[in-house]
């Protein structure tokens, strides 16, 4: 876009803005070079940088960008063979090298989500990792730069003995001074440092007796310092050590630049990459903090949606101040070129012109713009912008002449992809020939397709949409009591000026408000009358939409609210009936217990005929508390099914899963067994209406319409053999090793039952030996158990400690 458009539409205080988030200033730089572009492949692969960048910095890890040093001006040095860095510079390398590893390792973090992964490999894979150099350079240097004193042998030993020489040099010093006689001495005088020498200081009298040179003379003249000839000789010394440590540092200082030397591309690539993620970081935290929601761009001819549009530079402003901006709505359809915008002052058009450009300029240089979700911002070849005084004394322009000179040059470059934003258009000049030339140069720009957006106070500029096809008005809401504006914009009706009600409302005599009012045109005051009428309509239209939005979410919630009552009272429903099975199974299992006691008693008057009768009564009671067992389950099932219809009501208003046929069970097929509460098991064998499952050590007929196909693996306790077990009704022994106490009331009171319902005399029960409280829990269970006559821990050649056998009466 041309310079001229964007510093009108101050594109470069929203560049500064938008910079101001980089963490450092080589980033800072890369984003106040973005300039529009409309190359769309571009665009899009810009803009999902953005989107990666944003990705990475949120979430439970947000990425942040690592420190960039500025090395421009050193590595152009780099390639000179022979120089040598300084020790600032050489950390500020190893700076570079340590950003760059830990961003590579942070960006190719499998936990990051995938789209920063993929879309910021090009970038990551440009960064250098030398952790070599990187070390070497830790290694030798100081945080300061200076090298460190164990950086080599030589420099160790020469450091060590300049240490010993200074301290030698400045006792020899210290008894000199101490030697002079009281009237040559300098009150607290010191032993200090003249042009690179160690000097006494001491009064000009006394310079014949120390002797030696002098080195510097104090500001009144009155004391010399001077260097003894006794400690001269030292004084030599330490400056020949001095020279030989400056040779060997300078020896190490060049041994590390030659080992940053090959890498000298690599860095400078580092360098710009990281410089880029830095101005992508920058990018993407604007877009965070100013809600800027992803946007559809699409081309010029299409037209533009804006939702919830905030002007940039007036979001920040607000921001500082605590304030609120009110966001705006705009769309064009393709068919629609001409925006004429019509309302009085301080309403907020100007704003509103600007933003629109800013928007397209900012998507066209890869930032988010602050529009609302669902927006679509065009992409134009070009903006043009006639706003504001551009009044020139030096170039002899009037305010007229100068918007004429920018109408002349957006009539002769606006093509129909371009942006055309015009404020104020025909002011400056007599109304009816300014309207005329407005009336004109609308046209023209309507008939080239060119968006245009302009706003006026003109009147007869109001009727164009009604005779030039693509022409739509609309105004700026302005509030008629509080004479305010609302900053609403309300697109297919123009504004009033509101010029006379002000000057009512700001006292001005009501007779001259009056004759004002007599002398506008009729038209015009038959247009502000149509005007105001709009007004109103929109204002009532806008009021009814509120309230049947309002009576749609009531009756939404109202909605809801019945559903989820509804959902209670079923689950009570179900709870009640839960219970109430239960308590009538627990009868039965109590009257089975019953029946057992009573056939005891008679076992001992009759024998096979009462044996019998015993075993019938307990096949009704088993079956009578199975089919309590299949009516829980019924329950369970009905529950699971009611909270995924209501898992679907809630979704988000998609349609429902449709329901699927179930396959036929087979043999291998997992199953969960209702008439023992839910437990997995396999199917091992299917005989027409019954089918033979495992369920732990377990085996089991049982009807197949008890089983429900589950993706849960059974349980199979260690040491049950897997396989083709014996046909039998129940097992004789089951394994509870590896299960926790409060796990195995379930399975154990279970095994129980399919071993009396199979006339089992008794049953092993492994528990292992271990800390002892799986044996205590068995224990506690069977002494609760009216159906066990006795129990006992196995003898040393059915499993001892490890195991307890259950006498069944």
């Amino acid at each position: 876009m041309n310079p001229h458009a964007l510093d009108v539409l101050e594109f470069p205080r929203v560049l500064s803005l938008v910079a101001g988030r980089a963490t450092t200033e080589l980033g800072a730089e890369r984003v106040r070079a973005l300039t529009p572009r409309r190359d769309r492949d571009w665009l899009d692969a810009e803009h999902r940088r953005v989107a990666a960048v944003r990705a990475a910095i949120q979430g439970d890890d947000p990425w942040h960008p690592a420190a960039v040093p500025d090395l421009r001006q050193p590595l152009t040095r780099l390639r000179v063979i022979g120089t040598r860095w300084t020790g600032a510079e050489l950390l500020a390398a190893a700076q570079l090298l340590r950003s760059s590893r830990t961003t590579r390792e942070s960006l190719r973090d499998e936990r990051r989500p995938s789209i920063v992964r993929a879309v910021l490999a090009p970038l990551v894979d440009r960064l250098l990792v030398a952790r070599n150099e990187e070390d070497a350079i830790e290694r030798t240097l100081l945080d300061d730069g200076s090298v460190k004193d164990d950086a080599s042998a030589a420099l160790r030993r020469i450091r060590r003995e300049l240490r010993a020489a200074h301290g030698e040099l400045v006792r020899i010093l210290e008894r000199a001074m101490g030697r002079l006689e009281s009237h040559h001495r300098v009150a607290d005088a010191s032993v200090t440092v003249r042009n690179g020498r160690f000097v006494i200081p001491v009064r000009r009298e006394g310079r014949g007796e120390v002797g030696g040179i002098v080195h510097n003379v104090s500001q009144s003249g009155a004391t010399l310092f001077v260097e003894p000839p006794a400690a001269i000789e030292f004084g030599n010394r330490m400056r020949e050590l001095e020279i030989d440590e400056q040779e060997e540092v300078d020896r190490i200082l060049l041994a590390l630049t030659d080992g940053l030397r090959p890498h000298r591309e690599a860095l400078v690539d580092t360098m710009d990459a990281l410089a880029e993620l830095d101005a992508l970081f920058a990018r993407a935290r604007y877009a965070n903090e100013f809600g800027c929601a992803p946007a559809e761009m699409v081309p010029a001819r299409q037209g533009f949606a804006i939702n919830d549009g905030r002007h940039p530079l007036l979001l920040a402003q607000a921001r500082e101040d605590g304030r609120d901006v009110v966001p705006f709505d705009l769309a064009m359809a393709p068919g629609e070129r001409t925006l004429l915008l019509s309302g009085p002052n301080t309403g907020g058009k100007t704003v509103l012109l600007k933003a629109v450009g800013l928007f397209s300029a900012m998507m066209q240089a890869g930032i988010p713009a602050p529009v609302g979700a669902e927006s679509r911002v065009a992409i134009f070849d070009d903006a043009y912008a006639d706003i504001g005084d551009e009044q020139s004394i030096a170039a002899s322009l009037s305010t007229f002449s100068a918007h004429l000179k920018n109408l002349g040059e957006i009539l002769r470059l606006a093509t129909g992809d371009s942006l055309v934003l015009v404020d104020e258009l025909g002011s400056g000049t007599d109304p009816v020939e300014g309207a005329a030339l407005g009336w004109s140069i609308l046209e023209e720009l309507t008939r080239r397709g060119a968006t245009t957006i302009a706003s006026t106070h003109l009147g007869t500029l109001k009727e164009l949409p009604a005779q030039v096809p693509g022409v739509v008005n609309a105004s700026l809401q302005f509030d008629a009591v509080a004479l305010a504006p609302t900053y609403r914009l309300i697109k297919g009706v123009p504004g009033r000026s509101y010029g006379i009600s002000i000057a009512r409302r700001l006292a001005l005599p009501p007779a001259i408000v009056d004759r004002a009012e007599e002398r506008l045109p009729q038209q015009e005051r038959d247009l502000a009358a149509l005007v105001e009428q709009l007004e109103k309509r929109e204002e009532e239209l806008d009021r009814l939409e509120k309230e049947a939005s309002a009576i749609a979410d009531d009756a939404r919630r109202r909605i809801q609210e019945v559903i989820r009552r509804e959902e209670s009272v079923r689950t009570r429903e179900r709870e009640a009936e839960r219970n109430a099975r239960q308590e009538a199974r627990r009868y039965l299992l109590d009257a089975r217990a019953e029946i057992d006691r009573t056939i005891k008693d008679l076992k001992k008057q009759q024998a096979d005929a009462v044996e019998e009768a015993a075993r019938e009564a307990r096949r009704k009671a088993e079956a009578l508390a199975q089919k309590q067992g299949e009516q829980l389950d019924r329950l369970e099932r009905e529950e699971r099914n009611a909270a995924r219809r209501a898992a679907q009501r809630t979704g988000g208003g998609g349609r429902a899963a449709e329901p699927r046929a179930e396959a036929p069970l087979a043999i291998g097929d997992a199953v969960e067994v209702g008439t023992l509460g839910g437990k997995v098991g396999r199917i091992v064998e299917l005989r027409g209406k019954e089918a033979m499952v495992t369920v732990g050590a377990l085996r089991l007929t049982v009807d197949p319409r008890t089983l429900r196909r589950t993706q849960l693996a059974p349980v199979v306790p260690a040491g049950t053999p897997v396989g083709d077990l014996p046909e039998v009704e129940a097992s004789t022994e089951i394994d509870l090793r590896g299960m926790r106490p409060d796990e195995i009331d379930a399975m154990l009171l279970q095994a129980l039952d399919a071993a009396i319902r199979a006339d089992l005399p008794a049953m092993r029960i492994i528990h292992g030996k271990g800390t002892g409280a799986l044996r205590d829990r068995v224990a506690e269970l069977l002494t609760k158990e009216s159906r066990v006559r006795n129990f006992r821990l196995g003898a040393w050649n059915e499993g001892g400690n490890g195991v307890t056998v259950a006498e069944f009466a």
